[in-house]
């Protein structure tokens, strides 16, 4: 699981002035906002009349991601960007206002796997009828509707044209934040699966992609891991890898392209690469122990050395030098080992870069 902070998006639909829906959106923010810190959560306030979206106009459909005019685009961004959305919500004639089914008709891949919750407001069924029309419509855009609610009955909550204070509400606002992060959480391997630059992997339902400083824990552990059993075959334990606190490989996931495989939100191995001077640097290929022997290390390896850049002249990369098991692969994959083995008990082993190859 990224370590990336979570956006939520709460979304306040009606666009009839004097509408209790922005007092709902404050009162909400108002309640949710210290929870939301604690959660490592983002919440932004995005009000649907703001956006001047006009009814759908784009030619294309939505799904195929083609869009013409600049307020489409600009939403798709907001949308894309988001990893949950909380919908405040009237009732009007026993379904969602046409403001919050627009929006949703102008996108399709940005909403996919993503959780949303209600609060509703009205009058006889406190809104709740709003939210049974809008389930059936954002689950056919593969977004995943919260059980967890909130209904609002003005009559018996408003006074003045404001909000009660209502401690049980707030308790159930809270609660709504805490199951959508959670849901949030669990999608995220979905999403990121989705997302544009995401490779299908070398295992069945794994994707690959680049890896940023928001993985940081998720590397550590893997190095944690992977080189026990160098630092065991090469008697030492002065192995970078095996001491890179959380905040340092965070520094180096900045400088270094490094792409991961993952499965069920699980990072099974990852290879890092950058270029120096003419060569093409490659490191820190590492797969989990349960699944080696199943080509995963091979995959990552042919993946780094395709994204060598083109004036580049050879691949240059380091492993311990009793490391036999990683040797023989590199040598099967055509690399030679540099004759004499470095001081610090490391091989090198280098490998040209023909134009046949590229």
């Amino acid at each position: 699981m990224s370590t990336k902070p979570v956006r939520v998006l709460v979304l306040v639909c009606s666009t009839r002035p004097g509408a209790l829906g922005p007092l709902v959106g404050q009162w909400l923010i108002e309640t949710i906002t210290s929870r939301a810190v604690e959660l490592g959560v983002e919440l932004v306030p995005v009000a649907l009349g703001d956006l001047n979206l006009p009814f759908l106009d784009e030619e294309e459909h939505p799904s195929s991601g083609v869009y013409q005019h600049e307020h489409t685009r600009r939403w798709s961004a907001i949308v894309d960007a988001a990893d949950g959305f909380i919908a405040v919500t009237p009732e009007y004639n026993y379904g969602m206002p046409a403001t919050l089914k627009n929006a949703l008709d102008y996108l399709s891949r940005e909403w996919a796997w993503k959780p949303i919750g209600f609060v509703s407001y009205g009058h006889t069924s406190a809104g709740t009828r709003s939210v049974q029309h809008a389930k059936q419509v954002v689950t056919t855009l593969r977004l995943v509707p919260l059980g967890a609610t909130i209904a609002i009955r003005i009559g018996d909550a408003t006074e003045n044209g404001r909000l009660r204070p209502d401690a049980a509400r707030d308790t159930t606002g809270i609660g709504l934040l805490d199951e959508l992060v959670r849901v949030a959480h669990a999608l995220r391997p979905l999403r990121e699966r989705a997302q544009a630059g995401a490779l299908p992997g070398p295992l069945p339902g794994s994707y690959a992609r680049r890896l940023t400083p928001d993985d940081a824990p998720q590397v550590t552990v893997l190095q944690r891991c992977c080189w026990v059993d160098e630092a065991v075959v090469n008697e030492t334990m002065a192995i970078p890898a095996l001491h890179e606190s959380p905040e340092e490989v965070r520094e180096w996931l900045a400088t270094w392209h490094t792409t991961g495989i993952w499965l069920d939100g699980r990072l099974l191995g990852m290879v890092r690469t950058r270029r120096i001077d003419a060569d093409w640097h490659l490191g820190r290929l590492a797969v989990v122990p349960d699944l080696r022997g199943q080509g995963l290390g091979r995959w990552l390896l042919h993946t780094a050395e395709a994204a060598a850049e083109p004036d580049c002249r050879r691949i240059l990369l380091v492993t311990g030098s009793k490391s036999l098991r990683n040797i023989d692969l590199y040598h099967s994959e055509g690399y030679q080992s540099v004759p004499l083995a470095s001081p610090d008990g490391t091989n090198s082993l280098t490998k040209d870069i023909s134009v046949r190859q590229r």
